[in-house]
């Protein structure tokens, strides 16, 4: 019949125990870590390090080169192998940091990009909302007095105004002068001097 699957502990769907370490496991913080290569990775691209490094490997290069025999430690005559060794070791070590850096670097954009990306829909939404209350503004506004009919209606207004002030003037003055005739016409009359006739 059916064959019966003998299941061991040895098996790969069982997880294998802990082993016992010789060393303690390495956790740096990632986090400083990475900030001290970002730190590393920019002075690397800075003109001082440059300055530096060339500084450096022409010492290297001039001692190894003419100081005497004896205080010589990396030899011309098989190509200064351990120049060599230290910048290859250097350039291994330089290169995972500036991509470690450069990673980080990634992280941030994305991260801006995000937040610029909301920034972005919430400017989007209030102009929308402006939008539609700067239309519903002007649809209230239509019922509104406008500037100019304001205006024209002042002027008529003050026009009426000035019109009454002019015509009760001229009342004023029609009566003043009415009073003044009749002061005149009340006055006696002067009889001319017979010598005046002479």
């Amino acid at each position: 019949m059916a064959e019966r699957i003998k299941t061991t502990a040895t098996g790969l769907d069982t997880p294998r125990e802990s082993r016992k370490r010789w060393l303690p496991r390495l956790r740096p913080n990632p986090d400083r870590f990475g900030s001290a290569t970002e730190n590393f990775a920019r002075f690397m691209g800075t003109p001082q390090f440059l300055f530096y490094m060339t500084v450096f490997v022409a010492l290297w290069l001039a001692w190894n080169s003419w100081a005497p025999g004896g205080l010589r430690f990396d030899s011309a005559a098989i190509g200064f192998t351990l120049l060599t060794l230290m910048l290859s070791l250097q350039a291994s070590y330089a290169a995972p940091l500036l991509l470690l850096a450069q990673n980080r670097q990634d992280d941030r954009d994305r991260v801006s990009l995000r937040q610029d990306r909301q920034r972005a829909e919430r400017n989007l939404s209030d102009t929308e909302y402006l939008t539609r209350e700067i239309a519903e503004l002007r649809i209230a506004i239509r019922e509104v007095a406008t500037r100019d009919y304001v205006r024209s209606e002042l002027r008529s207004v003050l026009e009426e105004i000035l019109e009454t002030a002019e015509d009760k003037n001229t009342a004023l003055h029609k009566k003043s002068r009415r009073k003044g005739g009749d002061q005149t016409a009340s006055l006696p009359k002067l009889q001319p001097n017979r010598s005046d006739r002479l």
